[in-house]
């Protein structure tokens, strides 16, 4: 908790989930091996990132943080002083809001049960989803691909994954108001591991002089050695889109996914007994 709310400083007292967890990290000095420690099999996060949502959690019940739908963390107020919070005071308040709150809503279907943090019930949903996208052949996925960057906006987008071609995928062009093009040239990953900055830098190569921009889209994810590649100064810049990313991608667009709203009535038993 206490390097989390100092990285939430730094950043100004806000900060997207990536942007936090990248300064957690750095704050923390942790090593590849941890930071590529996966939570579990099925899952699309490390366990450290499952462990810092976790932490997001517990800080908000506390009414120390607060979020957007727009996935920006913020502190509640910039006069906090992080080596003055007890975490175990922490854990022990909200588990005490939690029980108060289960023994409350005991007859109610979707009570409050500590099962998984508010930024963490996605994951089942998105690993359901990216264990369907890996049953599909190499072919579909481009084709998928394609489909992403149609329906977000670029133009004359083609799928040339063809031997020989250095690993490129696919190409096509995004448009600005009209008058602005860029050229891009995208390539896919239909696996469970992670990109490698040797991976990225040959990607780079391939698009040498055939485009202004290059997109990676993977269903795995990226180390952070590859994510740095991939902004390194004066090289071409690489957009990087791993399973996550994709996933809410996918959901944005509405592609192969629905969303759906479930509607639930509270009934205020005390309010007719006042009548």
């Amino acid at each position: 908790m206490i390097p989390l709310l100092k990285g939430l400083k730094e950043l100004g007292g806000s900060g997207t989930i990536e942007e936090l967890n990248e300064k957690v990290y750095e704050i923390l000095n942790l090593p590849d091996d941890i930071l590529q420690m996966p939570h579990s099999e099925n899952d699309t996060r490390s366990e450290i990132e499952y462990r810092l949502a976790w932490t997001r959690t517990y800080l908000k019940k506390a009414d120390i943080l607060d979020n957007s739908s727009r996935g920006v963390w913020a502190l509640r107020s910039n006069e906090i002083e992080p080596n003055k919070i007890n975490p175990n005071e922490i854990v022990k308040f909200v588990r005490e809001l939690d029980k108060e709150d289960r023994d409350n809503k005991k007859d109610n279907e979707k009570s409050t049960k500590e099962s998984e943090p508010n930024d963490v019930d996605e994951p089942d949903w998105k690993s359901d989803l990216l264990e369907t996208i890996g049953q599909i052949s190499p072919d579909a996925f481009e084709r998928l691909a394609q489909r992403i960057l149609r329906e977000s906006g670029f133009v004359q987008v083609e799928v040339t994954g063809k031997s020989n071609d250095g690993g490129i995928d696919g190409k096509g062009i995004l448009k600005i108001g009209g008058m602005i093009s860029f050229h891009i040239i995208f390539q896919c990953k239909r696996y469970k591991g992670t990109v490698t900055p040797s991976q990225i830098r040959d990607f780079r190569g391939a698009m040498q002089g055939r485009a202004d921009k290059g997109i990676f889209i993977t269903t795995g994810n990226f180390t952070r050695e590859a994510t740095k590649e991939a902004t390194r100064d004066g090289a071409p810049p690489i957009d990087l889109i791993d399973g996550e990313a994709l996933c809410d991608k996918l959901k944005e667009l509405g592609l192969g996914l629905k969303t759906r709203t479930i509607e639930i009535v509270d009934i205020s038993k005390d309010w007719y007994k006042n009548l």
